[in-house]
């Protein structure tokens, strides 16, 4: 009754001073999702959606003294959709997203609206995040990729030099607070817009993303009023340009003038993907939400690696350099390839395929070079998912230059010892002073001991086939001697 009471009043012709106590009202009240049953109607939307200036194709934001009505009135839409089904749908129905986006158009080169704005990209992400007809219509009859993209390019005053390259001001500020949470609403909404783009069929498509991804290379290299906020623009940046078509990501290194004095790579400007590094670098040492907070960006520096060349060679330069000491295991350690190659054997099935093979992909699909990073043990699951414990190599081709081993690491290599990865002393052999008896006397207990864990089924033995993959043990070895008898036939 009490929203009810409230939304009759805002029908009528108020002072602006009422109209925001009763909507600030209206926004608390609205967080129950058992007081908006009653209330969600499409009556009710209507005046919420007249409140903020979203009924009003024609007529421009010109009375400052309306804007903090219009933001109220969109923090209740905001609500009321994330906790209404109904409304959800009534959205779809009175075409809410068009008149969203229509608003956004408004706020482009006017004072003081940055709320306003903020608000309808939050509304425009809600809708889309929880309503697929509407994310459909806006990405095919709204140009909401192209609407968006913009709203992103104003929040961050991008400044272009030529066609996907942004000026880099080193003594340029820090974003605002608001203008770091524009960014990040309209960030989240494309997201949910661009999702399944990973094929680019037209020249205007691979256009539009690449400007994207240009805008986006600017907002890696942009800081916020805070490191927190910082790091949650350069996360939600990381998880819209996972979204974009591959082959338009080499926008992220353009050629490097003379008077930039970023990281610099084979002439290329990797400025954008030192932060990658150091994003990845971050969340690994965080220790925690791994799915969440560390896949995004591990996925996007893989699929990077994996067809630009240079970005591989640059971040391969930095997270496995020539080995010289060997006398650590691979996962013992803290450089980035030691972090790395203990997340090889994390419990989280997700990141621990995401991690090998960001390092696969890094020694180019090769599987002695991953070894010689790696270790057999670490690699052992990526080898056997991938059908590659015999050796060889994927199935993507990469260049053929070779990589070069260092002196110390050739000196060392006889001595590694290939399942740890690492230069062991030499072991005394517990079988040096056992006579014959007594080691077939082990031998024996050995064979016996595996055979009850067979039985029991606690363990089951396995192989490996011809073509690399496993199997049982009985299946691989008569798989085995038929090749081989195969191949003497032949003969």
């Amino acid at each position: 009754k009490l929203c009810e009471g409230i939304l009759n009043i805002l029908e009528k012709d108020t002072k602006t001073s009422c109209q925001v106590a009763c909507l600030e009202a209206l926004r608390i009240l609205s967080r129950d999702k058992k007081v908006l049953v009653p209330v969600t109607t499409k009556r009710n939307m209507q005046i919420l959606m007249r409140l903020a200036k979203l009924d009003t194709v024609e007529d421009p934001l010109e009375r400052v003294s309306e804007f903090p009505v219009i933001v109220e009135a969109l923090k209740c839409l905001c609500n009321i959709i994330f906790n209404s089904a109904v409304a959800q749908k009534l959205s779809l129905e009175l075409n809410l997203a068009a008149m969203l986006c229509n608003l956004l158009e408004k706020c482009k080169d006017q004072q003081f609206v940055d709320d306003i704005k903020c608000f309808d990209l939050r509304l425009l992400f809600l809708l889309s995040l929880l309503h697929t007809d509407i994310r459909s219509q806006l990405r095919q009859e709204l140009q909401g990729v192209q609407v968006l993209t913009q709203a992103l390019e104003s929040s961050l005053s991008v400044r272009w030099t030529e066609e996907y390259k942004a000026a880099e001001d080193r003594d340029r500020p820090p974003l605002s607070l608001q203008e770091t949470d524009c960014a990040i609403e309209a960030l989240k909404a494309l997201f949910n817009v661009t999702l399944d783009s990973w094929n680019v069929h037209s020249e205007n498509e691979s256009h539009q993303f690449r400007y994207m991804a240009a805008i986006l290379r600017h907002c890696l290299l942009t800081t916020g009023p805070s490191e927190d906020k910082t790091e949650e623009l350069h996360s939600n940046a990381i998880n819209l340009l996972s979204n974009v078509p591959v082959s338009c990501l080499d926008v992220l290194i353009k050629p490097s003038s003379q008077e930039e004095t970023d990281i610099k790579y084979n002439g290329m400007n990797m400025g954008a993907i030192q932060i990658l590094l150091d994003f990845m670098e971050k969340r690994i040492d965080k220790g925690s939400s791994y799915r969440e907070g560390l896949t995004p960006v591990l996925s996007l520096l893989t699929e990077c690696c994996r067809t630009h060349r240079n970005i591989r060679k640059f971040i391969k330069a930095q997270v496995l350099p020539p080995l010289r000491d060997v006398s650590n295991r691979p996962e013992v350690g803290t450089t980035v390839r030691n972090k790395l190659v203990r997340l090889m054997t994390h419990v989280d099935l997700g990141v621990k395929q995401i991690a090998a093979e960001f390092l696969f992909v890094l020694c180019k699909e090769r599987v002695d070079s991953l070894l010689k990073y790696t270790g057999y043990g670490n690699a052992a699951g990526l080898l056997a998912a991938r059908g590659l414990l015999a050796g060889g190599r994927g199935d993507h081709w990469y260049s053929d230059d070779e990589d070069t081993d260092t002196e110390e690491y050739k000196s060392a290599k006889p001595n590694i010892n290939l399942i740890t990865g690492h230069l062991e002393e030499p072991m005394p052999n517990p079988m040096d002073e056992m006579t014959e008896e007594q080691k077939e006397y082990e031998a024996m207990k050995l064979v016996n001991m595996f055979d009850k864990l067979s039985r029991d089924e606690l363990i089951k033995p396995m192989g490996v086939r011809p073509d690399g993959t496993m199997a049982p043990l009985e299946e691989a070895v008569g798989q085995y001697h038929t090749n081989k008898q195969d191949s003497s036939d032949s003969d």
